[in-house]
């Protein structure tokens, strides 16, 4: 797991898109969007149905491969409100499996302002932890070190002669952006200005490539 130190802690790379913090063996998550393919379906739009549990499956091995104690989901962890009611038996037995094995923490988000307490772990607007604070959006009054998402960043860049598009993190002064952890999730070009308005400058792209990060500094 490549090494991505920020806010003073030094955090890793799990699985191309989430943070491992080993001080506090947490993982850490934005964007599952769990049931975004049955919301989809319930307007017609027909999507492969089994997002939610490859997500869930896909975070179930990085808890067991990182020993983590902690999980903490920075928002739109469903794709809408009745997400939870909607969530299939099996997604569901995964989801049990690893909010009653784990501390687990949902933060809402836009698409998820309000979780039922049924679902497993706690539920909050957003956290302190350790001096960083972990939200949803970022926020650009905030002056303290801050963990987020709700952007889906990715970079496309050029290899081998043929253009590739990865989820990649975004660092600011203050701001560290996650990419989207969910199966179904798009993405937003990591330089886009509703990424670069509340960082208020890019210091650096970060993009997961194998056991390594590559970074990009902004040329803006």
């Amino acid at each position: 797991m490549p090494p991505l130190p920020f806010g003073g802690h030094e955090f890793r790379v799990a699985g191309g898109k989430a943070l491992f913090w080993p001080a506090r063996k947490a993982l850490i998550v934005a964007d599952l969007h769990l049931e975004k393919a049955s919301w989809f379906a319930a307007r017609g739009q027909m999507l492969p149905p089994h997002d939610s549990l490859a997500t869930l499956v896909a975070l179930a091995k990085l808890a067991h491969e990182t020993g983590a104690e902690e999980i903490w989901c920075l928002g739109d962890n469903f794709h809408d409100a009745q997400g939870p009611v909607r969530l299939p038996d099996a997604a569901r037995q995964h989801l049990g499996a690893l909010t009653r094995r784990t501390n687990w923490t949902w933060i809402t988000g836009n698409h998820d302002p309000a979780l039922a307490a049924d679902i497993g772990g706690k539920v909050c607007a957003e956290a302190e932890l350790e001096g960083l604070v972990l939200r949803h959006e970022a926020d650009p009054a905030e002056a303290r070190p801050e963990l987020s998402g709700h952007f889906h960043p990715k970079h496309k860049s050029m290899a081998r002669g043929r253009s590739v598009t990865r989820p990649c993190f975004v660092e600011g002064p203050t701001k560290l952006i996650l990419p989207a952890f969910g199966a179904l999730t798009g993405g937003m070009p990591a330089t886009h200005e509703a990424i670069r308005a509340p960082l208020g400058r890019i210091l650096a792209i970060h993009v997961p490539a194998g056991d390594r990060l590559v970074r990009f500094d902004d040329a803006a």
